[in-house]
C-alpha cells in the first residue's frame, strides 16, 4: 500500500483516461481506471475510492446508473461527473467537470475532497 488515496475513473476514451490518470497522480492519488461501468462494478470488492470521476456516455451500463451504484456502494466517495453533455443534464453529484478537462479545473475540485 502506498498510503495515497484512491481515485476511481470510469472513462471509455483512452486519451481522456490517460489525461485523468496523469492529473490525479499529480494531485497525490492512486488511480483505478475502468473502461466501462461493468469493469468498475466488478472491482467494487477490491477498491475503496475517496474520489470517483465518471463519464456519462459509456458503453453498456450508463454513466447515470454507474453514478448511482458508486454512491450506494461508497457513500463517502466524492463523486465527479465528467462529460461533453450539458452540465445541466448531469445526475446529482458533488462536482461537475465538463470536457474538455483542464488540470486547473480538476485541481479546484480535488481541493474539496476529504482524504
Amino acid at each position: 500500500m502506498t498510503g495515497r488515496p484512491l481515485a476511481l475513473v470510469v472513462e471509455d476514451a483512452p486519451d481522456q483516461a490517460a489525461l485523468l490518470r496523469r492529473y490525479l497522480d499529480r494531485e497525490g492519488f492512486d488511480v483505478f481506471i475502468a473502461r466501462d461501468a461493468e469493469s468498475a462494478i466488478a472491482a467494487f470488492e477490491e477498491i475503496d475510492p475517496v474520489l470517483a470521476v465518471l463519464d456519462l456516455l459509456l458503453p453498456g451500463i450508463s454513466g447515470q446508473e454507474c453514478a448511482r451504484l458508486v454512491q450506494d456502494r461508497f457513500p463517502r466517495c466524492f463523486l465527479v461527473i465528467s462529460s461533453v453533455l450539458d452540465a445541466a443534464d448531469y445526475p446529482p453529484a458533488d462536482a461537475a467537470l465538463p470536457k474538455p478537462i483542464t488540470g486547473a479545473d480538476l485541481h479546484a475540485i480535488v481541493e474539496r475532497v476529504e482524504r
